[in-house]
């Protein structure tokens, strides 16, 4: 056994007592509960820091550092709120540190004071990681990361940095969504996500959105969801479609909050996907009150809006130095009337630019009444139909004639209305800023 000098233990591993050959680490995989069980780190360095992370990470409470001196990345780690139960002996390795401990982290830059730690553990039948040499020890850490409550781990037959690169690949598909991600066994309580699909293309999904919906029993979904996604789920997912075209629901929005209430009610991770974003037009209040009403964990994801990305796709941004510094996004579901809900004498004069959602089968309506309250009838307008995706058609005209050019060429829900200045842009006779967004489609 090699006697440690009275100053090892404050580094990093570094110089190793022969070559290693890579070998075929035997053993068996397991997560160790650590919780009111003692966990010996010995040395002060940078991996040592790494270590105590990690053990705190892994809810252990029970922690002994053993240093003579310590590096700035270690006191890091140490000023860390759930550390402040850490011990720390400022002080060369003893084996009576190892007492009573469960696990032991061997972490000095001197491979002669950890082959002593190790050999002292081993005595005591207490599991140890060495840092320096894997092989070494009687225990190797894996490369561990968590993703949402999977943890996922790989370990590479003492090779840790092909470990890491497996292993993120593996955290970034299921980041993605395109894992198994669904439960097979029941949680005591189920939860919603409100989960902003975007404008089409199912690529415009958050990466959270996505995940959720790879881990969901139930998807309730609206009729403007991007509906490719719905191929890549499980056979055990249960899936209702609530509908909700222009004038024809398949389900009451009653009936959609006693819905996703009652699946997570009965233990069921539910996804409610809407196209865009859930905030905007989406109704989405209305849900997260019905779930927070019934005691329901409910989170929202926010949306690409079509209100921003259909125009984009067609090469228009809503607003442009020099044109509009502003925009107003406004519902056209109502007739511009005087029972209407919004105020169209000050949309005719107040904003640069108008996005209208949901306009369709009022836009010659709602054109007469923005000239009649003051617009210009030669303001540029454009209409996008189906944005983002490969059925994107759009038409342009002055605001006077943009329902009779969508007639004539046929547009018609869903589809994005800009009016302004902005509206001329991305033109035949102007920069093509829509191939910014890598989309393509025809332009009437």
């Amino acid at each position: 056994m090699s006697t440690a000098p009275l100053g090892a233990g404050a580094g990093d591993p570094g110089g190793e007592a022969g070559p290693i050959r890579a070998a075929a680490a035997t053993g068996l995989p397991l997560l160790l509960d650590l919780a009111g069980r003692r966990v010996v780190i010995v040395g002060g360095g940078a991996v040592a820091a790494r270590r105590l992370a990690s053990a705190l990470d892994a809810a252990a409470d029970d922690i002994l550092v053993v240093a003579p001196s310590r590096a700035q990345a270690m006191d890091d780690v140490l000023a860390r709120p759930d550390a402040s139960g850490v011990v720390v002996r400022a002080s060369a390795f003893a084996p009576a540190d190892v007492d009573g401990a469960w696990l032991v982290l061997a972490c000095t830059s001197d491979p002669d004071v950890n082959e002593w730690v190790a050999q002292t553990a081993d005595a005591l039948r207490i599991f140890c990681v060495r840092a320096d040499r894997a092989s070494g020890g009687s225990a190797r850490m894996s490369a561990t990361a968590r993703v949402g409550d999977l943890t996922i781990t790989a370990s590479a037959s003492d090779d840790p940095r092909r470990a890491v690169e497996v292993r993120d690949a593996i955290v970034l598909a299921a980041r993605l969504g395109t894992l198994p991600m669904a439960r097979r066994r029941g949680d005591t309580a189920g939860r919603v996500a409100l989960v902003g699909g975007g404008p089409g293309d199912p690529g415009l999904i958050t990466v959270r959105g996505r995940r959720l919906l790879a881990e969901a029993d139930v998807v309730v979904v609206d009729r403007l969801a991007p509906r490719d996604l719905l191929r890549e789920l499980g056979d055990g997912v249960e899936l209702i479609d609530s509908g909700k075209a222009p004038h024809s629901h398949n389900m009451t929005q009653d009936e959609i909050n006693a819905v996703i209430v009652q699946r997570a009610q009965a233990g069921l991770r539910v996804v409610r996907l809407k196209g865009g974003d859930p905030y905007l037009f989406g109704r989405g209040g209305e849900e997260v009150e019905a779930c927070v009403a019934a005691g329901i964990d409910v989170e929202v994801v926010p949306g690409i809006s079509s209100a921003l990305a259909a125009p984009a796709a067609a090469g228009v941004p809503v607003t442009h130095r020099g044109l509009s510094a502003d925009v107003t996004i406004v519902s056209g579901h109502l007739d511009p009337g005087p029972s209407g809900s919004s105020d169209w004498s000050w949309l005719a004069t107040g904003p640069s630019t108008l996005v209208l959602l949901m306009a369709m089968g009022r836009l010659g309506s709602i054109a007469q009444a923005l000239i009649r309250e003051g617009r210009d009838p030669q303001t540029p307008a454009i209409v996008v139909q189906n944005g983002t995706t490969d059925r994107q058609r759009s038409v342009r005209a002055p605001l006077s004639g943009i329902a009779a050019a969508c007639e004539r060429a046929r547009i018609g829900s869903p589809a994005v209305i800009v009016i302004g200045a902005v509206a001329a842009l991305g033109g035949a006779d102007s920069v093509d800023l829509g191939k910014l967004s890598g989309v393509t489609g025809t332009s009437i």
